[in-house]
């Protein structure tokens, strides 16, 4: 009896996990234009995502909204005057399926305004799920290159709750950015743990119109 519950509780996990990432994900297209919300524990805010500023990275982005990949997800580098990051999921499996889907390289269309929001990336077609925001103008990643690649294609704008971006806890600074190989590994147990006060996202979902 026991063995059986026990096989019940691993199918049901293996399905649950399964609901987290799906291969047919990364092939979604988005609308030309969407919305969509985040509430976060300092507040909501809201992003405008154009398709024609990077293609392939808008529909990257729509396809991570919708389908909830931004839960309960700690904003886990905010450097003052630079830039809020966060895209590293609970799920260390999650991580992994996605990093295998790194989207095509596009060109810097639109600069890199304050409150723009942009793929990180460290290198060719390194862009998969990691977002940061721009705090200020930070023009110099629209044409720095590295790893053969320039720049940081813009894929959205905030367009409401920049003064809520602008309460993320920032005083971890890079200290926690330069850890994001334990993020991976142990999740958020690892940063409620060891970072307490920083921010996370409770959910992000797309705006109907």
């Amino acid at each position: 009896m026991r063995k059986n519950i026990c096989l019940l509780i691993i199918i049901v996990f293996v399905s649950c996990s399964k609901k987290l990432f799906k291969e047919k994900w990364t092939k979604q297209t988005a609308p030309a234009v969407f919305e969509a919300r985040f509430e976060t524990t300092k507040g909501n805010f809201d992003i405008v995502a154009k398709r024609e500023w990077s293609p392939k990275g808008v529909d990257r982005l729509y396809t991570l909204i919708k389908n909830g990949f931004y839960t309960n997800m700690p904003i886990y580098r905010v450097v003052p005057n630079f830039v809020a990051q966060f895209g590293i999921h609970d799920n260390p499996e999650v991580n992994k399926s996605w990093r295998n889907y790194g989207i095509e390289d596009e060109p810097v269309l639109v600069k890199n305004d304050s409150m723009t929001i942009s793929f990180a990336r460290g290198g060719k077609r390194t862009r998969t799920t990691q977002i940061f925001i721009n705090l200020k103008e930070n023009h110099r990643l629209d044409r720095l290159t590295y790893s053969g690649v320039t720049g940081f294609p813009v894929v959205a704008k905030v367009i409401n709750g920049a003064d809520v971006i602008l309460k993320f806890y920032d005083k971890y600074g890079d200290k926690l950015g330069r850890r994001q190989d334990s993020i991976q590994q142990y999740g958020n147990e690892f940063i409620k743990k060891n970072y307490p006060k920083v921010d996370f996202i409770h959910k992000a979902y797309i705006l109907k119109k």
